[in-house]
């Protein structure tokens, strides 16, 4: 015997009574992205709380290692636009920046790729009412909070060193906040593409790389015309110069084009994200 239809099973229920319908497999979106933020935040803060704190803790020794004592020896820098700055106070800024990305990456790395490959919560969420777009917003979400709490940290460190010249600085922790949005998106959709614990690894031979040569501790006028070209393909380059850009006051209009940016990279990386969550498990 045959299953009656969905309009067959409708017509029988009575007057006023709403039908339960199953979820929609095809929305990209319901509207519940925050059911997947709060289970993130409870568990990814209750239960990793230290590792938390560890994250912030290392642009703080690089700061006081690199910027107050390797400073100390070297003074005054010229940066790319000619001014003359306390070296501890170029590369504040620059760090700031990291801790925003460090803080987003590790979540929407590691984290995800546990959830998506190991534990396969993800696959289970979509069986539900959620939507791709949902646990891609809700993870990205997740991620921002800690960056945002990294940065926030930072500033204070900042501001206790005298390390910050212009009230255009307020503005740099809900700059972070885009600036690890831009990050947390991009990681989300290339963790999704990974399928092992190695290939995890070439994270790192993106992250460390882009760390070191984005202008992070010196101008990159030094490399040749090409390689400059490079470097400022690289998102860590754009956060760097526009939170410089802010903590000493200097606000041009390329500064709006550093945060133009970050707003194509945030919304490039959820729609990415969003679509390999459909392509991987609403086939």
């Amino acid at each position: 015997m045959t299953s009656p239809t969905l309009a067959q099973r409708e017509a029988r229920l009575p007057d006023g009574q709403d039908l339960v319908r199953p979820p929609r497999r095809s929305a990209m979106y319901s509207g519940n992205a925050r059911s997947v933020f709060a289970r993130g935040l409870k568990t990814q803060w209750q239960g990793n709380i230290w590792v938390m704190v560890s994250g912030f803790v290392e642009p703080v020794l690089y700061l006081l290692a690199m910027g107050l004592g390797l400073g100390a020896m070297i003074g005054t820098i010229t940066d790319d636009a000619g001014r003359e700055v306390a070296y501890a106070a170029y590369i504040a800024p620059a760090l700031l920046a990291t801790s925003a990305m460090n803080g987003a990456v590790f979540d929407s790395t590691w984290n995800v790729f546990f959830k998506l490959r190991i534990s396969k919560l993800y696959e289970g969420m979509l069986n539900t009412s959620l939507g791709p777009m949902d646990v891609a917003l809700g993870e990205i979400a997740v991620a921002l909070v800690r960056g945002a709490a990294y940065s926030a940290a930072f500033s204070v460190v900042m501001l206790v060193l005298g390390l910050i010249e212009s009230w255009w600085a307020l503005l740099a922790v809900p700059v972070c906040i885009l600036v690890a949005f831009g990050f947390a998106a991009l990681g989300m959709a290339a963790t999704s593409f990974l399928t092992t614990f190695q290939q995890m690894d070439w994270l790192g031979l993106v992250l460390l790389p882009m760390f070191l040569f984005a202008g992070t501790f010196y101008p990159i006028d030094v490399y040749p015309a090409t390689v400059q070209w490079v470097v400022m393909a690289l998102p860590l380059w754009h956060a760097v110069e526009l939170l410089r850009d802010l903590t000493f006051g200097t606000v041009t209009w390329m500064s709006l084009g550093h945060t133009a940016y970050f707003v194509v990279l945030a919304v490039f990386g959820t729609w990415a994200a969003s679509a390999r969550m459909k392509a991987l498990f609403l086939r």
